[in-house]
């Protein structure tokens, strides 16, 4: 069982577009509502696997209330924790060309009573769980260090951590040696406070995140593929992707390909792979099925192409 946590969950609404002109009408020519949030999307992602997932997740409100039904409606266990502000609703503008803008709303603060209630419910559910994956941002009341403890809690339990997220709480966290930590390239170059360029540079980094403790890194390259980066090895890994309809959440299903298959070593960066690739084909964010997955069309090599330059660099 993977449990998920997503202390930040939203309400996604994702509106296709032709083209986005500021101060003009734009009429949508496409739109769905799904239950948002990084860690949401594993599960969602997970369950479309055939795998069994439990979805740890704050709510409040009438939107909170639409997000646990639709994720009951996919078949999905919810242990929703209470809070007294109403869960954040998020718009997505996904243009025909590919490009898409995000709006963000902040979302609720958290108590400290809806703190501590949050810990014991992943505690709680956490029993019967091979991997737990923190995703996503914190709410104001969490502070940076909350995933740090999160981590230590979840080895004093014996079970296996996988940490997407950015910043601060990611810096903290890695002391804590979580088992795989998941950045995209712009986390990646963040975290170590330097551009990235090249394949190279992005390997550089992630092991750099290895020296501060991370145990494996899984990097999200965008358009160039994935990285695999731990004690047992480097590896890269890509597939051609015929259009992009939206990369909403294709992370997230990267990191589910990832660890129902496993969450280590070059089978599962395949995997992770598959998954992300036929995430970015479907509308919103649709997670993929096994029939989206062409796994033939992915290659995954130990000969890492470090010279090659990045199509989406970081500066």
């Amino acid at each position: 069982m993977i449990l998920t946590v997503t202390p930040n969950p939203s309400l996604d609404r994702t509106y296709e577009v032709p083209s986005l002109d500021r101060g003009e009408v734009v009429r949508a020519t496409g739109e769905r509502v799904d239950p948002g949030g990084k860690g949401v999307n594993v599960s969602r992602a997970v369950t479309a696997a055939g795998r069994r997932t439990v979805a740890v997740l704050p709510l409040g409100g009438a939107p909170g209330a639409l997000v646990a039904d639709l994720l009951h409606a996919q078949g999905i266990e919810v242990a929703a924790v209470p809070v007294a502000g109403a869960t954040r609703s998020n718009i997505a503008l996904a243009e025909a060309d590919g490009v898409l803008t995000k709006i963000n709303a902040p979302g609720p603060e958290l108590t400290d009573a809806e703190r501590e209630l949050l810990l014991e419910t992943i505690r709680r559910q956490s029993r019967d769980a091979d991997w737990i994956a923190c995703c996503g941002s914190l709410p104001r009341g969490l502070s940076p260090s909350w995933y740090a403890e999160l981590v230590a809690r979840a080895h004093t339990a014996g079970v296996r951590i996988a940490l997407d997220t950015s910043g601060p709480a990611l810096l903290r966290a890695l002391p804590e040696r979580p088992d795989v930590v998941k950045p995209n390239a712009g986390e990646l170059s963040q975290a170590v406070g330097r551009p990235l360029a090249t394949v190279g540079d992005a390997v550089e980094a992630a092991e750099e995140l290895r020296g501060l403790g991370a145990r494996a890194v899984l990097a999200s390259l965008g358009a160039d593929g994935q990285l695999l980066v731990s004690e047992a090895g480097t590896w890269f890994g890509a597939a051609p992707v015929a259009a992009v309809r939206s990369n909403v959440g294709a992370g997230d299903a990267s990191l589910a390909g990832f660890l129902t298959a496993g969450g280590t070593g070059p089978e599962a960066l395949a995997s992770a792979v598959a998954h992300g690739a036929a995430a970015v084909g479907l509308p919103g964010s649709v997670m993929p099925a096994p029939a989206d997955l062409d796994p033939a069309a992915v290659t995954v090599t130990a000969d890492v192409p470090v010279d090659r330059p990045l199509k989406e660099p970081v500066s």
